[in-house]
């Protein structure tokens, strides 16, 4: 089985975490993290500044690895470096998304995750109060 190598950003900001909606592909209408694809020679750190960069024209600062997700979708296996995130200024500009969320430990079940975030959606909630203190 084919393996993909994302990396994905916990984007940190006054007390809730951003999720966003894919708008295209096979897992349409999903919510995700923002992020992509590590690319040959890139470090998950790097892939995350460029698919930030790339996806919602920001700048961001990668804070520490909180999780590394494994998951078998149907056609492949993914592995997933997850890394928690800040944006130190500026907005955000929805470039490859439907839609966008900042979400709190109360909402953060009220979208429809993508079946790989899950476990770390359940991670998320129970370390909540610490998050804000890793980054």
């Amino acid at each position: 089985m084919k393996t993909i190598r994302v990396a994905a950003a916990i984007i940190l900001r006054n007390g809730r975490l951003l999720a966003t909606q894919r708008s295209y592909g096979s897992f349409q209408d999903g919510w995700e993290f923002p992020g992509g694809k590590i690319e040959e020679g890139e470090t998950p750190q790097q892939a995350l500044v460029r698919e930030i960069q790339e996806e919602l024209d920001a700048e961001i600062t990668v804070g520490k690895e909180i999780a590394v997700v494994e998951y078998d979708y149907p056609a492949f296996h993914l592995t997933m470096h997850c890394y928690l995130c800040t944006i130190p200024s500026g907005q955000l500009t929805l470039k490859e998304h439907k839609a966008a969320a900042w979400l709190t430990k109360e909402t953060l079940h009220s979208v429809a995750w993508l079946p790989a975030n899950i476990t770390l959606i359940q991670k998320l909630s129970q370390e909540w109060d610490s998050l804000w203190h890793k980054n």
